[in-house]
């Protein structure tokens, strides 16, 4: 006899399975984006105090996949205020163990002090230049070599060239089960000229990167059920699952 958790599991991946049906819905998630994008969605959270500049739906979803997979490092590109260097700590502190490596071609001095001076910096070290210069690359994979179970996120500059390099170098990183994940691949699904005063947008993205990505490696594969499940994201088909 089927038990009560298992079925609400069972439940659980039915509801998902109809939601991706909903085209209308799906569509709603992105429509939310682009219209809040005018009041600076994204900037308005924290997390134990610091901006985190994320989706919180997102946030849940990146939940649930660390503590699935239990990594026991995190890899990050892109600090920013720091915020979600702290938010993955703070969940590797709840597992009781892990650390996180956040890499930004500019660690601002005022962040930089934030984030040292929180109650989770034990859990977090960081590396400051381009994460697609040879140099950072291999101080990363030094970083790296004493860790089993591993998981990157990309969130630093956001052109196709870029993003690719960062794919390219980082997903050898990424253990088998664990993710890949590439935000703001939501770019590509915003009209023309969305971005005037960035150098990425329609057609030169993380969408574009990770298609090109995906066509040339069979090591990892989209995990369609996450922006499924949250409806909300800004990583439409970025969550990349390595299954070999």
């Amino acid at each position: 006899m089927m038990d009560e958790l298992t079925k609400f599991r069972e439940q659980k991946l039915k509801n998902i399975e109809k939601l991706g049906e909903d085209d209308a819905l799906s569509k709603s998630g992105a429509d939310f984006l682009r219209e809040t994008a005018k009041y600076n969605y994204t900037y308005n959270f924290t997390w134990m105090g610091v901006p985190l500049i994320q989706v919180p739906q997102d946030m849940i979803a990146m939940q649930e996949i660390i503590w699935e997979t239990k990594p026991d490092l995190i890899i990050e590109t892109g600090i920013a205020h720091g915020g979600s260097l702290i938010y993955y700590a703070s969940i590797l502190q709840l597992i009781g163990s892990g650390h996180v490596l956040g890499v930004d071609i500019e660690i601002r001095p005022h962040n930089k002090i934030v984030i040292e001076n929180h109650p989770m910096s034990k859990r977090i070290s960081m590396i400051e230049g381009s994460s697609v210069d040879q140099n950072t690359i291999q101080k990363v994979r030094d970083f790296s070599s004493a860790y089993k179970n591993i998981m990157v996120v990309l969130d630093s500059n956001h052109t196709h060239e870029h993003v690719l390099l960062e794919l390219n170098a980082y997903s050898k990183l990424v253990t088998k089960n664990n993710y890949l994940v590439v935000f703001d691949t939501l770019i590509e699904d915003m009209p023309e000229n969305f971005y005037p005063d960035r150098p990425w947008g329609k057609g030169n993205n993380p969408k574009t990167a990770v298609r090109e990505f995906i066509r040339n490696n069979n090591d990892f594969v989209i995990d369609e059920s996450i922006p499924r499940k949250i409806l909300i994201t800004v990583a439409p088909d970025g969550y990349l699952k390595r299954i070999r």
